[in-house]
């Protein structure tokens, strides 16, 4: 019993992660209709720069501030000066977003190397809590609790705010929008931007416990496609859905069926797309 609940918390860390990973994925998804190849890459970046501020200022918060900011700012210069260049053109879309992670993925091996890095943590978040009869690492309860704040923040913005009101627009009708008078041009800006600093968000709170490493971005990758074609595309509630979903199965798939880890995944969603083309919660 006591393993299952140490699962259980594991489950619900990783999903939280996963959400704050594919919660950026699913607007710039939704909003801007790229499949940002580059996420996963922008994921690693953000966990090395955290990485490397945390071992210089020896501050876990100025780490997570460095590795939100300088991803942002790679996604400004992602989207206004390659992205920009091949608009409405899927193909080339992809393409360019994939070659941008393999470059992103090179520069970080030439500079970190390709030995798993772990973020350090501050002291208050290590070791474990006690609950009732079983103990939690601490770290990972902080995690969860990020994702839970990132959702609460993430909901607000989008339904209580002027910005928000204008990206659930963009997703349903990004033409409408621009005919109202809103720059179109600054409202993808500011979605890709914010959608590319939750991955650098989520490459320094995974990179403390499931470590940093040249394929990681690839994963994450694989797990954040996953979750935006379970939840529906540019649906926040649907990629925390898709992300417990993930979370869950990626954690106990293992134990139940450890040579078909993968198939544990993969399969409920392809079962759902039979069904459900547009996912959980998309709209066409």
């Amino acid at each position: 019993m006591t393993a299952n609940l140490i699962q259980l918390a594991n489950a619900l860390s990783l999903a939280a992660l996963l959400f704050v990973v594919a919660s950026g994925f699913t607007l710039i998804f939704g909003l801007l209709r790229v499949v940002n190849l580059a996420h996963g890459a922008l994921y690693l970046m953000g966990g090395y720069i955290g990485l490397t501020a945390v071992k210089l200022s020896d501050s876990f918060v100025l780490g997570i501030l460095a590795a939100t900011v300088s991803v942002a700012v790679l996604g400004y210069l992602l989207d206004r000066f390659l992205l920009d260049r091949v608009k409405d053109q899927d193909l080339k879309q992809v393409l360019l977003t994939l070659g941008v992670a393999l470059v992103l993925n090179d520069v970080s091996l030439v500079i970190w190397g390709g030995d798993a890095l772990t973020v350090p943590v501050p002291q208050f978040l290590i070791g474990a809590m006690e609950v009732g009869t079983a103990f939690f690492p601490k770290y990972r309860v902080f995690v969860f609790a990020s994702g839970v704040l990132t959702f609460i923040l993430l909901w607000f913005l989008y339904n209580r705010t002027r910005l928000g009101a204008l990206i659930r627009a963009g997703v349903d009708d990004k033409e409408m929008v621009q005919a109202i008078g809103v720059n179109i041009k600054r409202l993808f800006v500011l979605t890709f931007m914010l959608g590319s600093a939750l991955a650098g968000l989520g490459g320094i709170l995974g990179g403390a416990f499931l470590t940093l490493y040249p394929t990681a971005d690839s994963e994450i990758l694989v797990f954040s496609l996953a979750i935006v074609i379970i939840g529906g595309r540019g649906s926040l509630g649907g990629a925390a859905i898709g992300s417990l979903l993930v979370g869950f199965l990626a954690t106990f798939g293992p134990m139940w069926l450890p040579e078909l880890a993968y198939f544990v995944i993969f399969a409920p969603m392809a079962l759902l797309l039979a069904f459900r083309p547009l996912g959980l919660f998309g709209r066409a």
